[in-house]
């Protein structure tokens, strides 16, 4: 039944990034986009990575996504069309076409060359419980100093954008 499962959000994730990829309207591709991160989210829960799954429903979902449906809806007549007017001819598809094939044949010899198990080794015992409260305890404790920091560059990002995205009326 998992490993079903898992297939199932795999095409799921596979199918909504490649609309997201290929669609010429960005609207569509920011809701492709919002199902790809839900499968993933999917698959860390298969994984028993309920900290991560949470952190992408969160994060990714609840906060960037809807960053960029917010800027996309709030912008007239943006697609895709108008992003590649900037780009001339056939020569830019030649070149992202080879660097996505490269792309491609370095993830498949990886899929080839890894050495995959079926099975959890016998001397390693997986986690039944959550991981959320002793990843929280760690984070309170022992990296206080380096989740503030990441917290300060990300609200000094968050800043920059706003005065970049804000409009002059000189």
């Amino acid at each position: 039944m998992l490993e079903a499962l898992f297939y199932i959000f795999a095409a799921m994730i596979i199918g909504s990034a490649a609309v997201t990829a290929f669609t010429k309207n960005i609207l569509y591709a920011a809701f492709a986009l919002l199902f790809t991160f839900f499968g993933v989210a999917a698959i860390y829960v298969l994984l028993s990575a309920d900290f991560l799954a949470i952190s992408q429903i969160m994060i990714y979902i609840g906060g960037i996504l809807v960053l960029i449906i917010f800027g996309v809806m709030l912008t007239t007549n943006v697609s895709i069309v108008d992003i590649k007017e900037g780009f001339t001819g056939k020569t830019s598809f030649i070149i992202a076409g080879i660097f996505s094939a490269i792309t491609c044949i370095f993830f498949i010899y990886l899929a080839f060359k890894m050495p995959f198990i079926n099975h959890a080794p016998k001397d390693v015992k997986l986690p039944n419980d959550s991981t959320i409260k002793p990843l929280g305890k760690l984070l309170m404790t022992n990296y206080l100093l380096a989740f503030e920091v990441a917290s300060v560059v990300l609200l000094i990002a968050i800043i920059g954008a706003a005065m970049i995205a804000r409009r002059h009326d000189d």
